[in-house]
C-alpha cells in the first residue's frame, strides 16, 4: 500500500493540485489499525488507502476536508472509547492519534 501512497503523492506533486496525507502515528488499545498506517484524501472526499474504514475514517476525513479548507497540517486524537463508538458499532477501545498532512 506504500508503494501506491507514494505513487499518488508524486501524481498530486506533477498535477500541482492537493490532497491530504493522513498517517496514524501512535495508537493505544484496541484500534482498527496501527501507527504508521496512511491514506490519502482528495478536495472531493475520494481516499486511497484506507486507516480503518467506518467511523474512525469517515471522521479522519472530515479533518483531511478541515485541512484543506485552512491549507493546515495539524495532529487529531480520534478516540474510539465513548458512547458515540459503542452506538455506532465500533469493536475498538482505543485512541488513534492521527498527522494530517497538506501536501
Amino acid at each position: 500500500m506504500d508503494e501506491i501512497i507514494l505513487k499518488t503523492i508524486c501524481d498530486i506533486k506533477g498535477e500541482k493540485s492537493k490532497a491530504v496525507l493522513v498517517t496514524i502515528v501512535d495508537t493505544h488499545g484496541s484500534t482498527p489499525r496501527k501507527a504508521g498506517t496512511k491514506m490519502l484524501v482528495y478536495p472531493d472526499g475520494r481516499i486511497v488507502g484506507t486507516i480503518g474504514g467506518g467511523c474512525t475514517e469517515s471522521e479522519a476525513r472530515l479533518q483531511a476536508l478541515r485541512a484543506l479548507d485552512e491549507n493546515i497540517s495539524f495532529t487529531y486524537v480520534l478516540s474510539l472509547l465513548d458512547d458515540n463508538a459503542a452506538d455506532e458499532g465500533m469493536v475498538c477501545g482505543g485512541t488513534m492519534e492521527i498527522f494530517l498532512q497538506v501536501i
